[in-house]
């Protein structure tokens, strides 16, 4: 990554978009604490990391490619794991919560591997937002989704953006913009656009978008 400046107050938004290998993924691991920049700085949450990283993880909701469910479990159980690894208070009403936000409150005592691609994904997000993190991390978050779990997923989104910065990867160039209050364009590791899109149209914002990267 070269010259990427990266700033969201509370409640902000931003989409980063790119071809295959522009370094999108790759700047998502370093906001998650997953990989040390090789330069610059990086604070997260009024934490310096990676020196602090420790204090800032507590406070970050990741999805990512996988996301991260025990297909052998239920999805009670595997809110009631990671409930437990963030140390929660009243667990039962947050994974109750958790599970109606996401579609699955009736299939909450079903195995996870009984689950199509898109109610797993979806299991991951109510994963991800368990434990009221301050910062969303998602990349892809609508890759196996029928059109039920992007409407879902739009509308967990939206409601979940109040008092939070999210951060989002996707290809899908239209709906990410129209999600987002700040759009990041990355080619070969370098930013070649970085502007505010709250009021720009997502179709013609896309037109430029493939003159970028062309």
């Amino acid at each position: 990554m070269d010259g990427v400046h990266v700033a969201l107050a509370s409640g902000e938004s931003l989409v980063v978009l790119g071809p295959n290998g522009a370094g999108k993924t790759t700047l998502l691991r370093m906001l998650a604490t997953l990989l040390r920049p090789d330069e610059g700085s990086l604070a997260l949450l009024g934490h310096d990391c990676p020196e602090h990283a420790d204090r800032a993880r507590g406070a970050i909701g990741y999805l990512g490619h996988d996301p991260l469910v025990y297909l052998d479990l239920t999805a009670w159980q595997n809110l009631e794991l990671f409930a437990d690894l963030y140390g929660l208070d009243d667990p039962r009403t947050r994974i109750v919560d958790g599970l109606d936000a996401v579609g699955l409150l009736p299939r909450a005592y079903d195995p996870a591997r009984t689950f199509s691609r898109g109610m797993v994904q979806r299991l991951g997000l109510a994963r991800m937002l368990l434990h009221d993190p301050d910062l969303l991390l998602l990349d892809e978050p609508y890759a196996g989704l029928d059109a039920r779990g992007r409407a879902l997923l739009d509308e967990v989104l939206a409601a979940e953006r109040a008092g939070r910065a999210t951060v989002m990867v996707t290809h899908d160039v239209e709906r990410g913009v129209a999600a987002a209050d700040r759009a990041l364009v990355l080619r070969a590791g370098r930013p070649v656009l970085s502007e505010p899109v709250t009021d720009v149209d997502p179709a013609a914002f896309r037109a430029r978008y493939e003159d970028l990267v062309r």
